[in-house]
């Protein structure tokens, strides 16, 4: 069953096509990569299935339910959640008050604080709880940024550069925090440009290039794309 599907999902900025005529569906509990150079919309696509922007035309679904057009908290009330490329963090509030604040706009009734150390301990900063958010490391930044999606209860996931900037040892452990969160229940879209995380964890790869999706398929079948090679990936 497909959760999310997007058709023919354009945006301009002035004379700049950001997304042209894009279309992709993400079937429920896969992990999808969504790659591509810097500039192929890859962001752009996210602004627009989460309500950050609007699109100039296109439809986006979720669970067979328009949502092109809803405001952010709207679609994050309905079960999408997100992290952003630069980290957005309430960077002088603990650790603990920024997974609240995802209880308070997602789907949960209230707060919950033993569910949100749960959360907390699920991504490995249950030490971490009352320390200023601003004082964390970036990998523990984007663990936070991560919890506190997931405190909005989404069953779709939108992970925007997870692993930019890590170490290799920062990055094997977010590759296994996002199996987890699968595990959990959610499935997952994820823009990267680490090509280890995005063939060893997902189901399906899209590449976008100038707004543009060039192809769609496995790991295998991208990286073997004669298009994809030349654009993106190199010999």
């Amino acid at each position: 069953m497909n959760i999310l599907e997007v058709e023919g999902l354009n945006k301009h900025f002035g004379g700049l096509a950001a997304t042209s005529a894009v279309d992709f569906h993400v079937e429920a509990g896969e992990i999808v990569g969504l790659i591509g150079p810097n500039g192929a919309g890859k962001t752009t696509v996210f602004n627009l299935v989460s309500g950050a922007i609007l699109p100039d035309s296109g439809v986006v679904r979720f669970k067979g339910t328009s949502i092109a057009g809803l405001k952010p908290h709207q679609i994050a009330r309905m079960g999408i959640a997100r992290t952003f490329q630069s980290v957005k963090i309430f960077s002088k509030m603990s650790v603990s008050e920024n997974v609240l604040l995802g209880h308070l706009f997602g789907r949960a009734k209230g707060t919950d604080p033993a569910e949100t150390n749960e959360i907390l301990d699920f991504v490995g900063l249950a030490g971490l709880k009352d320390a200023r958010a601003m004082d964390l490391t970036l990998a523990n930044q984007k663990r936070l940024e991560v919890a506190r999606a997931l405190a909005t209860h989404p069953d779709l996931l939108l992970l925007d550069e997870l692993m930019a900037g890590l170490t290799p040892t920062e990055v094997a452990k977010a590759m296994e925090l996002v199996k987890s969160i699968r595990e959990r229940g959610v499935t997952i879209v994820m823009i990267e440009h680490v090509m280890k995380a995005i063939m060893s964890i997902c189901d399906r790869i899209i590449v976008l290039h100038h707004g543009e999706k060039i192809a769609e398929g496995t790991p295998q079948e991208v990286v073997q794309n004669r298009t994809v090679i030349e654009v993106y990936l190199g010999e």
